[in-house]
């Protein structure tokens, strides 16, 4: 039996970061991308109208006010993404719309709400300072900047940046295939009904954690408890990147996974795992393709996920920041355990004015489901704790974002249905 910490470090020595592909940048939103991208071109590529109003020379309307206002003659309009043909000379003016560019001779913009339109002239009620409400060329971006860097994870303003900048494609690092095959005389799957069988939810669980990460799962189906059976669904999965398996990885008659991966062309790695639940978690190869070998139990199977195949597989796809958040939580109540192994425990976790709380899902059998669909953090105690009391600090890993997100004062807080 090793240490969570040495079953993760050879997993992930394992893994390759994969290749990279050329994608549209629609497709590219979450991903990393795999290129330099440099600016090909000034954003805005002139001066521009950063509102509606009118060019003018600072000099002309100097002094400007309510009690004191200038007349100038309007020579031209300028819609939005219009060039002019004039050049703004002494007491002129041109009317213009936000994003148009600003005429020669022109070296500020009046707001609309400053001005009245009289005829062919205009009345300035304000000054203005030399470039004001003027967006300059090469403000946003320089020509030949840096403006995404290799390794970058793209989000929606990078997308944007892409189309400013006539990027229709990038390259990105792969989405890993990753297979999934559950084993079990006992299971079925969903459209299998039987009072006799289970349904095989860890099919379905896995796929969607895969999913989570950005990747592509691909369902192999229930392997039967024969060594033909489950040979010939490993094989049928060797086109995946990662093999990740439910199931058969225990001491029983029928736990087969572990004997197929000691197989002359396959290797095992490790089995076993000093941590609660998933204690009988294998690592090994199939003809090189890497296996993760899960627990059969389903809450067993999502934490090993969390805890194994989850960095492993955000690493194929390019990420640096492979790892769930930690924080530090209060208890809410007392926690006993055995020595010798890290603990995992599904928790309720909270935040207040002065930190993080935390709390257990109630029951933590290996086979309750319910309790990884109530919890959002899992409480993680190290091996050498017996007891955590109410009150005492604890270390917390995140399952989702949402104690990220927060209620804005002033607005009401939605129910359930509204």
């Amino acid at each position: 039996m090793i240490s969570v910490e040495d079953a993760l470090r050879n997993i992930l020595d394992a893994v390759d970061v994969l290749g990279l592909e050329k994608v549209n940048i629609l497709s590219a939103l979450g991903r990393v991308i795999g290129e330099d991208v440099f600016s090909g071109r000034a954003i805005p590529p002139k001066d521009n109208s950063a509102m509606d109003g009118y060019a003018v020379r600072s000099m002309d309307v100097f002094g400007a006010s309510e009690k004191n206002p200038i007349l100038l003659d309007v020579i031209e309009d300028l819609p939005a993404g219009s060039v002019s043909r004039e050049t703004i000379g002494k007491g002129q003016a041109a009317r213009i719309m936000t994003g148009a560019y600003v005429p020669e001779g022109a070296d500020a913009v009046i707001p609309v709400e400053e001005t009245k339109k009289e005829d062919k002239r205009v009345v300035i009620f304000s000054g203005v300072q030399t470039g004001e409400n003027i967006r300059f060329a090469g403000e946003d971006v320089q020509t030949g900047e840096l403006v995404i860097q290799k390794g970058e994870i793209l989000r929606p303003a990078h997308i944007g940046m892409l189309a400013s900048l006539g990027r229709s494609f990038v390259f990105v690092h792969q989405k890993p295939l990753i297979a999934v095959v559950s084993s079990g005389d006992e299971l079925a799957d969903i459209d299998e009904p039987s009072p006799l069988k289970i349904v095989s939810s860890n099919s379905y669980s896995l796929a969607a954690l895969i999913l989570a990460c950005g990747a592509v799962p691909m369902q192999m189906g229930i392997a039967k408890d024969r060594r033909e059976d489950l040979i010939e669904k490993f094989r049928a999965a060797m086109r995946a990147d990662l093999i990740l398996s439910s199931g058969g990885v225990s001491v029983g008659d029928f736990d087969l996974v572990k004997d197929v991966m000691k197989q002359k062309g396959n290797q095992m790695n490790f089995w076993q795992v000093a941590m609660k639940p998933g204690q009988p978690l294998a690592f090994g190869s199939l003809e090189n393709v890497p296996v993760i070998g899960l627990p059969g139990n389903p809450v067993s199977s999502m934490i090993s996920f969390e805890q194994f195949a989850r960095p492993a597989i955000l690493k194929m796809m390019g990420h640096k920041n492979i790892f769930r958040k930690t924080v530090t939580a209060r208890l809410t109540e007392d926690i006993h355990k055995k020595p010798g192994k890290r603990h995992f425990i599904r928790g309720i976790i909270k935040q207040d004015a002065t930190g993080y709380t935390a709390r257990t899902t109630g029951e933590q059998g290996s086979g309750i489901l319910k309790s990884m669909v109530m919890a959002n953090g899992l409480i993680i105690l190290p091996p050498e704790l017996t007891k955590a009391g109410t009150g005492e600090e604890v270390t917390v890993q995140l399952l989702d974002d949402s104690l990220h997100m927060t209620f804005q004062p002033g607005f009401p807080q939605l129910q359930v249905g509204q």
